[in-house]
C-alpha cells in the first residue's frame, strides 16, 4: 500500500468516527434541549394549577364572607321584626350568625388588601353595632320607636354596607369592574359611618333612659 492509498484510509476512517462522534453530539444536544423544554413546560403547567387553586380558593372565602355578613345582617333583622311582634327574642340563632361572620372575618384581616379591610371592618362595626341594638330593644321604654329605628338601620345604611362588600369582592376578583367604584364606595361608606354613629347616640339615649330610675 503507498502512502497515498494509506492517507487516503485514514481520512476516510476519521471521517467515519468524527461523523458519528458529531451524530452523537448533536443528539444529546438535541436530547437536552428536549429536556430543558419538558421541564419548563412541566413547571409552568405547576404554576399555572397553583395559581387556579390560590383564585379558586380566593373566590370561595369571598363568598363566605360575603354569605355569613347576608345572613348576620337577615338574622338581625328577623330578630326585629319578631320583637316588633311581641315574640320573645331567641338571641341563638343571631348569635350563630354573628359567631360565623366574626370568624371569617379573623380569617379575612389576614388576607384581604387595604382597600377591602376598610371597608370589611367598617361593616364588622356597624353589624355589631346592629346586634347590639337587637339585644336592648326587649328592654327599650319605647319599643315600638325602637323597632322603628332598628329597621331603617337593616333595611338602609346597613344592607348598603353589606351591598357594598359583595361589590368590593366582584371588583377585586374582577369579576365586576366599575370605574366609578372608589366614588361609589367613597359615598356608601360615608353614609354608613354617618348612619353608625347617629343610631350610636340613640341607643346611648336608649340605654341611660334604661338605667336613670
Amino acid at each position: 500500500m503507498d502512502v497515498t492509498t494509506l492517507a487516503v484510509a485514514l481520512i476516510g476512517v476519521g471521517g467515519t468516527m468524527g461523523g458519528t462522534l458529531g451524530g452523537a453530539v448533536l443528539s444529546q444536544r438535541a436530547r437536552r434541549v428536549e429536556l430543558a423544554e419538558q421541564t419548563q413546560r412541566t413547571q409552568l403547567e405547576r404554576e399555572q394549577q397553583r395559581d387556579e387553586r390560590a383564585l379558586q380558593s380566593k373566590r370561595d372565602q369571598y363568598a363566605q364572607l360575603n354569605a355569613t355578613a347576608r345572613a348576620y345582617r337577615v338574622a338581625a333583622g328577623d330578630a326585629v321584626r319578631a320583637t316588633e311582634r311581641g315574640e320573645n327574642l331567641d338571641a341563638r340563632l343571631l348569635d350563630t350568625a354573628r359567631e360565623a361572620w366574626s370568624e371569617l372575618y379573623a380569617q379575612a384581616q389576614m388576607m384581604l388588601t387595604k382597600e377591602l379591610l376598610d371597608i370589611t371592618s367598617e361593616l364588622n362595626q356597624s353589624l355589631g353595632l346592629g346586634c347590639a341594638v337587637v339585644k336592648q330593644l326587649p328592654h327599650s321604654t319605647d319599643r315600638a320607636a325602637a323597632c322603628r329605628h332598628a329597621k331603617a338601620w337593616f333595611t338602609g345604611p346597613l344592607s348598603d354596607g353589606v351591598y357594598l362588600l359583595r361589590v368590593a369582592l366582584r371588583h377585586d376578583l374582577g369579576v365586576e369592574v366599575d370605574a366609578d367604584f372608589e366614588q361609589t364606595s367613597r359615598r356608601i361608606r360615608d353614609a354608613l359611618s354617618r348612619a353608625h354613629a347617629d343610631l350610636a347616640r340613640q341607643l346611648d339615649a336608649e340605654r341611660r333612659q334604661i338605667t336613670t330610675p
